[in-house]
């Protein structure tokens, strides 16, 4: 009998994009001196140790983790990066493959891999993705500890939200299971803004650096304009003032983003609402600034706000007391 052919072992190929294990093959009813002629004769070639490709040319993205996965041994399952972009948290590829491992497990280095060690990685591998990954939850937590500043951790978290691959709610579980969390406080105050409708970390900055220290009034987020022909979303609204403020995360956007970007404000426009757009350079290099011309086009609309500086240093003068008048 030709168990190479047989249903099962196609199907094992297919899934696992041609990768195959020494110990998969054996169970499948290969010997050592048939997978021993294979890499031989070339048809097979390893990848890693004891874990063959059964074709020739170059490796798929989907061949490599799972080479990387079955090299990482049982209980393994890609993470961080790796799961992130699987998940489509992030669009950019991993340069490393980032696997985690149970704790009490030490494989060999893997070329082109980072192994990570977890106790919890039975409970945060995902339970029927293929190759295994850890959850989306778990990944966006794994992202923020791994983070080089807060601001990335909470970009992370805004990412997972704004995507719709996860609520503020799951993540804050997923955070209230880890005993051991950097900045705990502030990303557990990121979640609760994300529950609250601030979507990235140029939203939340904006809220933090412009609003909150200044007076402003708090804006509905991620609101609804009802008013224009097509129903728009927009990143904050002062419906009072009939004014929607923009943030332009990216230095530059595609021209079909800026094309659908005139056609809101112009829509806007035509339905007597203002728009201002700010970059991060704006909210986070001036954003006394941004304040004070945010507050004057509310007065000027008929909805003034009194505003206060943020420190002793801020361009906005203090509002004198009656009592000093």
């Amino acid at each position: 009998m030709n168990t190479v052919s047989t249903p099962a072992w196609r199907a094992l190929l297919e899934l696992q994009a041609g990768i195959i294990s020494r110990g998969q093959a054996l169970c499948h009813g290969l010997d050592d001196d048939i997978i021993e002629s294979r890499l031989r004769s070339g048809r097979w070639r390893a990848v890693h140790w004891g874990i063959y490709a059964t074709f020739t040319g170059g490796l798929s993205r989907d061949a490599a983790l799972w080479a990387a996965v079955l090299r990482a041994g049982p209980g393994a399952a890609l993470s961080h990066r790796t799961a992130a972009e699987l998940l489509g948290i992030t669009s950019d590829r991993s340069g490393l493959i980032h696997l985690t491992v149970p704790l009490g497990r030490h494989p060999e280095p893997i070329r082109g891999a980072v192994v990570h060690r977890s106790g919890r990685i039975a409970a945060a591998t995902h339970p029927v993705q293929l190759p295994p990954r850890t959850r989306v939850e778990e990944t966006t937590i794994d992202l923020t500890q791994s983070a080089a500043s807060f601001d990335e951790a909470c970009d992370w978290v805004f990412r997972a939200i704004a995507g719709r691959l996860t609520t503020a709610a799951r993540l804050r579980a997923a955070l209230d299971l880890r005993p051991k969390v950097r900045w705990r406080t502030g990303l557990a105050i990121a979640l609760a803004e994300a529950g609250s409708g601030v979507h990235s970390i140029l939203e939340a900055r904006y809220v933090h650096d412009v609003e909150l220290p200044h007076g402003l009034p708090a804006a509905t987020r991620q609101a609804r304009t009802a008013e224009v022909p097509r129903a728009r979303y927009v990143d904050n609204l002062y419906e009072e003032a009939g004014l929607v403020v923009e943030l332009d995360g990216r230095a530059a956007h595609g021209i079909e983003q800026r094309r659908g970007d005139m056609r809101r404000d112009n829509d806007h426009a035509a339905a007597g609402i203002v728009t201002l757009r700010y970059t991060w350079a704006d909210v986070t290099e001036r954003p006394c600034t941004v304040a004070q011309q945010v507050a004057e086009v509310m007065a000027r609309r008929g909805a003034p706000v009194p505003l206060r500086p943020c420190t002793p240093t801020c361009p906005i003068p203090a509002r004198r007391s009656k009592q000093a008048s």
